[in-house]
């Protein structure tokens, strides 16, 4: 049998594009991934905490609804309601995995089909494509959406992975605002672009308090434009030629960071509420060794303005894979569609029914 879309990757885009070819009768296969750092079950947002920044769920008592609405065998998956209460029950915006739960039991209720295993390979040589997965026989398939996502970028230190979630963030336009972050003095780890985009979308938010940019070395990459901005606001203050040695806290939340001069090895403790790392991404492009075009950040390069059509004819991408500017779930989501609406008129201008 050979599949009309195989789509690789289950976080917004990936669900988003199972949902629309399932109500266009495409039958679609996810590749759901395992446990690699490539292909996470459920996505990268999975490990976000509330989200409060996707349309449609407002704070509220989200509990009731997800769990009337996600299959009860995977309830087991859901984390603890938020301790935030309202005549006795929950009242939070929807966590990451919640959300993720939701979008995948929306592409089950209109079929779609999903495999636990991840994808090694892609043979684009042959028409039908052949996607290789890592445990079973390779599957065939007239179009093919990419949508594995990027991951953030992270220092590897141990106590920075305890407080994921916790106080370490990656994304500040997703978790600056939540409670645990609001008037507290906060750190970003980065030089360039984006960590002063990050720095300043923090200390523009109502009540912010000093953000201090840590960065390696005593001059920036960011432009000099970008460069000036996070030089003149008044609530940023730069903390030159160091590295963050570990992050600190009291097991629950992160109180502050053991900073180390990349001058004379000496150290200091610098009080914060937050950790914000803004050292970039990388796509998750390593199993199509090199077959489809990117950019020079490795991001798939869509070739036809506001299509998802990728270099090879009938592969598609969409979500973060694909989008080195903006990394949103909503934005991830409607590339999503995009890619299954592109893939529906292929199919059909190819006479594939």
């Amino acid at each position: 049998m050979t599949e009309k879309v195989v789509i690789i990757g289950s976080g917004p885009a990936g669900w988003s594009a199972a949902i629309y070819a399932a109500r266009a009768n495409l039958n679609p296969l996810v590749f759901e991934g395992t446990t690699k750092p490539e292909m996470i079950p459920l996505g990268q947002l999975a490990f976000t905490t509330e989200v409060e920044n996707y349309p449609g769920f407002p704070f509220g008592n989200v509990r009731a609804f997800i769990e009337s609405a996600v299959d009860a065998d995977r309830h087991w998956n859901l984390p603890p309601a938020p301790d935030h209460m309202k005549d006795g029950q929950p009242h939070y915006a929807v966590q990451g995995i919640e959300l993720m739960e939701l979008m995948k039991q929306q592409a089950l209720n209109f079929g779609t089909r999903v495999i636990g295993d991840d994808v090694v390979d892609i043979d684009m040589t042959t028409k039908p494509f052949r996607v290789i997965r890592g445990d079973g026989d390779p599957v065939e398939a007239h179009c093919v959406i990419v949508a594995t996502g990027a991951r953030a970028n992270y220092l590897g230190l141990p106590s920075e992975e305890k407080y994921k979630n916790k106080g370490v963030s990656a994304c500040a336009v997703c978790d600056g605002a939540l409670p645990i972050f609001r008037g507290k003095p906060l750190a970003v780890v980065g030089a360039g672009d984006s960590a002063v985009e990050e720095a300043t979308y923090l200390a523009n938010l109502k009540g912010a308090d000093r953000i201090y940019m840590i960065v390696r070395r005593d001059v920036m990459r960011a432009s000099k434009i970008m460069q000036e901005r996070a030089l003149k606001h008044p609530k940023i203050e730069m903390v030159w030629n160091t590295v963050v040695d570990e992050v600190l806290g009291d097991e629950k939340l992160v109180s502050g960071l053991r900073l180390k001069s990349t001058v004379d090895d000496s150290t200091r403790e610098l009080a914060v509420g937050g950790m914000f790392v803004a050292i970039g991404h990388t796509p998750n492009t390593a199993f199509l060794n090199g077959k489809l075009e990117t950019n020079d950040k490795g991001y798939i390069v869509w070739k036809k303005a506001f299509r998802t059509n990728t270099s090879v004819d009938g592969i598609f991408a969409a979500g973060d894979v694909a989008d080195d500017y903006y990394r949103q779930a909503v934005t991830s989501a409607g590339t999503g569609c995009m890619a299954a609406l592109d893939v529906e008129r292929w199919l059909t201008e190819h006479g594939i029914e």
